[in-house]
């Protein structure tokens, strides 16, 4: 372990970090009350301990220098591939699911953590193949690489997980000093299959064919959005109804913390997790929606002040991951409360309930700490 200055140590970063969370677990017992099953599976206490977990993952990686990481992300690649593989093997008939590891009364998302892990790998190689990033052979190995972990995740089926990593990964290849033309002949090809592959998407779209690799629900999800139907009294497009009515009925400064009318009386659903920005905007209003979307963009620029710090690329695009997965999240899951986006299963970073998501953010966290303990020059 090298030598650390801890005045290096951005405690500005920290607060916010701890600022948010205290308020996500605070807002989570608001958004429960009512809900028995939630209450007595002690969702609470379950977020508190992770937060609690988290904030000791955070300063025990802040402490290890993240160039470590580096010689060893081929392993966490491998590592996490098979944790992926085995889970979709044995996971339906051990646990219950395809995406979870029941762990006692805890459940592990390990979809979580590939997060991180694809950072730190797709880091080390765009900083191995620096010079070589205009390459069409590079941004393909890239992409393969990418996708060894991403095919994984499609197949729990989680969509929005692997779009997040897609998102992570052509952020570092932009920030690793891709060219402008090479970077929008990507950014067209992506288009191109997206434009030409959600048509057919639709088109096929057999609400009996469970076996497909993009399941029914979620091409329900994209054709609520698209062609929403305002009679509906159950589904996505009733949950993003009452989403939009609560976060209307939250006006400037809310009403009040435990008060909100929609939260309280459960016509907003999954409250806790995916509509929570819409349970604190009833409660909080406008003025407290805007102070927690402060917050959240205050981490973004902190880690991206990070990456502009940094000694090294590799400690840069670790930063810069960590910012772009905190800035996709928080803008799908905004987006999806306002009916701006598709309901999704992605969480508010550091407020929504979902403890392998809290621990894989203070990891994140952590990682971008390390970076900043071990810049040479003290900056404020």
């Amino acid at each position: 372990m090298s030598n650390i200055s801890w005045r290096q140590f951005d405690f500005w970063l920290l607060g916010a970090v701890a600022v948010l969370t205290i308020f996500g677990v605070a807002m989570i017992r608001s958004a429960i009350a009512g809900n028995i099953e939630l209450i007595e599976g002690n969702t609470v206490l379950k977020q508190f301990i992770f937060a609690t977990a988290g904030f000791v993952v955070m300063i025990i990686t802040a402490t290890i220098d993240y160039r470590y990481w580096s010689s060893l992300s081929k392993f966490f690649f491998v590592g996490i591939t098979a944790l992926l593989a085995i889970l979709f093997f044995v996971g339906g008939t051990l646990f219950g699911s395809a995406r979870w590891f029941q762990v006692g009364p805890i459940l592990v998302q390990p979809s979580e953590l590939a997060k991180i892990v694809m950072i730190l790998v797709l880091a080390n190689f765009f900083t191995q193949n620096i010079h070589e990033i205009y390459r069409p052979i590079t941004i393909v190995k890239s992409l393969a690489l990418t996708m060894g972990v991403v095919s994984w995740i499609l197949l729990q089926p989680d969509l929005s997980t692997s779009i997040v990593i897609l998102v992570i990964w052509f952020a570092l290849l932009w920030a690793s000093g891709l060219e402008l033309k090479h970077l929008l002949i990507t950014a067209g090809g992506g288009t191109l299959a997206l434009g030409v592959g959600l048509p057919l998407l639709l088109l096929s779209y057999d609400p009996t064919n469970t076996e497909a690799l993009i399941k029914p629900y979620q091409i329900e999800r994209i054709i609520n959005f698209l062609f929403p139907n305002p009679e509906a009294r159950h589904g996505a497009n009733y949950n993003v109804e009452q989403a939009q009515i609560s976060v209307g009925s939250g006006g400037w400064l809310g009403q009040g913390y435990g008060g909100g009318s929609q939260v309280q009386l459960r016509f907003l659903k999954v409250r806790h997790s995916d509509f929570i920005f819409s349970a604190l905007s009833e409660e909080f209003g406008f003025v407290g929606a805007l102070l927690v979307l402060g917050l959240l963009i205050f981490i973004i620029l902190r880690c991206l002040r990070a990456a502009r710090l940094s000694r090294d690329t590799f400690g840069a695009l670790i930063a810069y991951g960590v910012a772009t997965l905190i800035t996709f999240q928080a803008t799908v899951n905004i987006g999806m409360n306002l009916n701006l986006l598709p309901v999704t299963g992605l969480t508010l970073p550091f407020v929504s309930y979902g403890g392998s998501s809290l621990l894989s953010l203070f990891l994140g966290i952590g990682l971008v700490e390390s970076v900043l303990l071990r810049h040479q020059d003290l900056e404020f």
